[in-house]
């Protein structure tokens, strides 16, 4: 899953030409808060809707104005979970994606990357969703996966929710069985809390939703 797979032919990048009102009409059309600006196919940096807001001009060029633009990017051959990654500690609306050679090519909007995270996360696959409570000096996905593979299952995706000022985990996996009861009287002789499980497609997908909602709302913020 390389990133270069996932760029929207949506967003047109702004050019040092372009004016802040033209910067402001384009994010109102595309409904963003970002854009790649470039100069040529070298990518400038990002501008953002505050920072137009800003302007003391917002009819002069780009080019003309005094910006400090940043340049949070991705390269086209990294993986989507550094994408995400930097989309998350950026708050950023939507990615920028260069070659080797740091030239732009396209960039990765926020409903690109809700599908990627849905994509990563097996959610149009089949299964029962578990979450585990454990130990951070206790976790080993090497054990969740064997104790699931003991009950002739597969894990499907997994991630890790931590929390401020605290040791304790949670594990969230999907794996490729909806009974999960086996799977759970499993996990409880090996002493694993078991927080929540749902085995209903309807319960699966609101617990999936919720969780995107979070990180789409966190990402807007």
């Amino acid at each position: 899953m390389l990133i270069k797979d996932f760029l929207s032919d949506l967003v047109s990048p702004l050019r040092l030409t372009d004016t802040g009102d033209s910067a402001l009409a384009l994010m109102d059309d595309l409904r963003l808060t970002h854009l790649p600006v470039i100069d040529g196919d070298r990518f400038v940096g990002v501008i953002s809707e505050l920072a137009v807001l800003n302007l003391d001009d917002p009819e002069a060029p780009l080019g003309s104005c005094r910006l400090a633009l940043p340049r949070p990017y991705v390269q086209q051959g990294q993986h989507v979970y550094d994408l995400i990654r930097l989309a998350v500690a950026e708050k950023l609306s939507l990615v920028p994606v260069l070659d080797e050679k740091e030239q732009y090519l396209g960039a990765v909007t926020l409903d690109r990357l809700a599908a990627i995270v849905a994509e990563v996360a097996s959610v149009k696959q089949p299964g029962g969703i578990l979450v585990l409570e454990v130990n951070s000096h206790d976790y080993s996905l090497a054990e969740i996966a064997r104790i699931v593979e003991s009950n002739d299952a597969k894990v499907l995706s997994s991630y890790i929710t931590s929390f401020p000022e605290s040791t304790r985990l949670e594990v969230t996996i999907k794996v490729n069985r909806i009974d999960l009861s086996p799977i759970i009287q499993t996990f409880n002789r090996y002493n694993y809390i078991i927080a929540a499980s749902f085995s209903e497609e309807s319960s699966m997908d609101d617990l999936l939703h919720s969780r995107y909602e979070s990180l789409m709302n966190y990402l807007n913020t």
